[in-house]
């Protein structure tokens, strides 16, 4: 991939694959961004009224679709995302699902993909989730 411009960095981040790495499937190596942060705590699949999705892969949607909503209020889209740190209860549960939980992505956050961090916890603060996302998104410097 060519190196970004600093117009391309200032416009949207931009994915980084250094020379002679495989790509990855699903996520990016790394980001280049410059701009104004929009920042996420962690988001899990409950609706505006506290109720979870029921089973794993929904769970993801829901909280993909928060994310955006999140995004949203902060002037973001989904191509703005430079990182997602995603925590789960069951890496099986990840695992097992991937082809689903990807149709999901992108219905709701398209063919963007920033870098991504997977991690396997005990448990998560609500004892219902499945799933809690982090995310953080970089808009264009106002100018």
């Amino acid at each position: 991939m060519p190196a970004a411009t600093d117009r391309e960095a200032a416009e949207r981040p931009v994915a980084l694959q250094p020379s002679g790495w495989p790509r990855p499937k699903g996520y990016a190596n790394g980001m280049l961004a410059e701009g104004r942060l929009v920042l996420t705590g962690g988001v899990v699949g409950w609706d505006a009224q506290e109720r979870f999705a029921d089973g794993f892969v929904a769970q993801v949607r829901q909280v993909l679709e928060n994310i955006v909503a999140i995004l949203a209020e902060g002037g973001a889209g989904p191509e703005h995302l430079v990182r997602l740190t995603w925590y789960v209860v069951d890496m099986a549960e990840y695992t097992d699902n991937l082809k689903t939980i990807g149709e999901a992505y992108r219905e709701v956050i398209g063919a963007h993909y920033p870098t991504m961090a997977l991690v396997q916890v005990v448990r998560l603060v609500e004892p219902v989730a499945r799933v809690e996302i982090e995310a953080t998104a970089v808009l264009p410097a106002r100018g």
